[in-house]
């Protein structure tokens, strides 16, 4: 599924080696509308549609997105001998092995060969996901971001409004954008009793959170499937988005901050009993949070150093930070008191929601990308908008509406990740290089999804969050929030745009 980079018409794939790189550079293809594509196609788009308007009818997205990828999946299965002949001919033949083909056969070459590629894919995202929220539940349980608290701890509203901004971006960058979402929620209910002015910490925690996200390949889910897919390297991805994110924080955040009083009321924290062996002290607790962040960090060095999948160093640092949190908590488990921490129940329903809706988008998406419609979608986009700063504003737009994160992995399954390109004939050099590894165009889709998914606060599930949170409304984040998001969204994107033209 690779761009077409001139104005012919759709044709057959055309490849060329590059001596050491195994480099095969091959066009997009454009297949032939079938029936049961076109209901597959309708099935996904009606399932957006319910996941947009998921505040409306109150039906749980993650059980839309999940029943969608079932149907899909099973609709591809009626007609899949059709796709079969389309995309594996060569391989359900070896399948095979001379034998003659049958319903029952096709089905077992699906399950097994098709399917199956698919659903390791998602799993590793799965395990990834798991591992990382599991370490931020202990890093939570045990009182690790306590510290916050204790540094936020003024009456300047611009003063507080800013360093929430800053800990929520760095903290998303590290940690899921979503948990650290909600944390901050929760940390600015026992802060500010005044909940109007809660609603503008919380529109500005969603940006702050989104824009972190985009900043490193571990912040948001769109971005670490960049990084399995191989689309990006985690150093480079950093490099190219931190300033453009910063800027899309920083700009919104400012002209919130207008709109905020000198002064304002905060509770104080209540003290904890220092005998109370329940409660770790200072040091334990930043030693967890050091090999909590620290474990996280070191996962991309972890995939560099011995090319197992990301979700294998996510494990390993869980596993190594069980024993930590096991030997800081020796005294509550010899003690007579059970030992038991509670998550908060928000938080937990939170994790499991966004994993259950990223398993139905994914299934749905890659029965989708096994029809050929992706390839079409493509192929189209190459031919008639055949830019990527002007596919990632239409992105950016349409996130605000639907969820950016289904869009995001729409975007990025209509493409596969380049090689490098020699001078061919007709070939549009410097549009097909986007499309390479550390190419603009991911870097753009991570942008855009996650900054876009803030224009409004359906867009993105730190803003769904916020809604059920502190009740916010779509017309009040549209009225207070969305024309200074799209202002900073816009400045990040130009800041973009003048490193990649004249640095880079």
């Amino acid at each position: 599924m690779y761009p077409i980079c001139d104005n012919s018409s759709v044709g057959r794939a055309s490849a060329s080696q590059a001596e050491g790189r195994g480099f095969e550079s091959r066009l997009s293809l454009s297949y032939p509308l079938f029936p049961m594509t076109l209901v597959i196609v309708i099935v996904l788009f009606l399932g957006y549609c319910a996941i947009a308007t998921e505040h409306i009818t109150n039906i749980n997205k993650a059980a839309v997105a999940m029943f969608v990828g079932v149907i899909a999946w099973m609709l591809y299965m009626v007609a899949g001998g059709h796709y079969v002949n389309l995309l594996h001919a060569e391989e359900y033949a070896e399948f095979l092995a001379g034998s003659d083909s049958s319903v029952t056969s096709l089905k077992n070459f699906i399950a097994s060969h098709v399917f199956i590629a698919h659903v390791a894919d998602i799993c590793q995202i799965v395990l990834y996901l798991l591992a990382t929220m599991s370490i931020v539940d202990l890093l939570n349980s045990n009182g690790c971001f306590d510290f916050i608290s204790e540094w936020i701890m003024t009456r300047n509203s611009r003063r507080l409004l800013w360093l929430v901004a800053f800990i929520t971006y760095g903290l998303s960058a590290n940690l899921d954008n979503l948990t650290t979402a909600v944390m901050m929620f929760a940390i600015m209910r026992q802060l500010l009793p005044n909940s109007r002015f809660r609603m503008y910490y919380g529109a500005v925690i969603v940006i702050a959170a989104n824009a972190g996200g985009c900043l490193t390949v571990i912040g948001d889910i769109s971005t670490l499937m960049l990084w399995v897919k191989g689309a990006v390297t985690p150093s480079n991805f950093s490099g190219a988005m931190f300033l453009p994110s910063l800027v899309a924080m920083v700009v919104p955040t400012y002209l919130v901050s207008r709109e905020l009083p000198e002064q304002m009321n905060i509770n104080t924290p209540r003290i904890r009993y220092r005998g109370d062996d329940t409660v770790l002290t200072r040091w334990q607790r930043i030693l967890m949070l050091f090999v909590g962040i620290g474990g996280l960090w070191f996962i991309p060095t972890f995939h560099h150093l011995t090319k197992l999948p990301p979700f294998v160093g996510a494990l390993c640092v869980l596993a190594l930070f069980s024993v930590v949190n096991e030997l800081c908590n020796r005294k509550l488990i010899k003690s007579e008191q059970p030992f038991f921490r509670p998550t908060p129940r928000f938080m937990q329903s939170e994790s499991i929601q966004t994993i259950l809706f990223f398993i139905g988008v994914s299934m749905a998406i890659s029965a989708i990308q096994e029809t050929g419609a992706l390839h079409t979608a493509a192929a189209w986009c190459d031919r008639y908008i055949h830019n990527i700063y002007v596919y990632s504003l239409i992105l950016g737009v349409i996130s605000a509406f639907l969820d950016n994160v289904a869009l995001v992995l729409t975007s990025i399954s209509m493409y596969d990740v380049v090689g490098m390109v020699d001078a061919i004939p007709g070939v549009d050099a410097d549009y097909i290089r986007s499309f390479a590894l550390n190419g603009q165009y991911w870097q753009l889709v991570a942008y855009s999804g996650g900054i876009g998914g803030c224009l409004l606060s359906i867009g993105s599930t730190a803003g769904y969050a916020l809604m059920k949170s502190e009740n916010v409304s779509i017309w009040w984040y549209l009225r207070h929030v969305s024309g200074k998001v799209f202002v900073g969204w816009l400045a990040g994107l130009g800041v973009y745009f003048l490193i990649d033209s004249f640095v880079r």
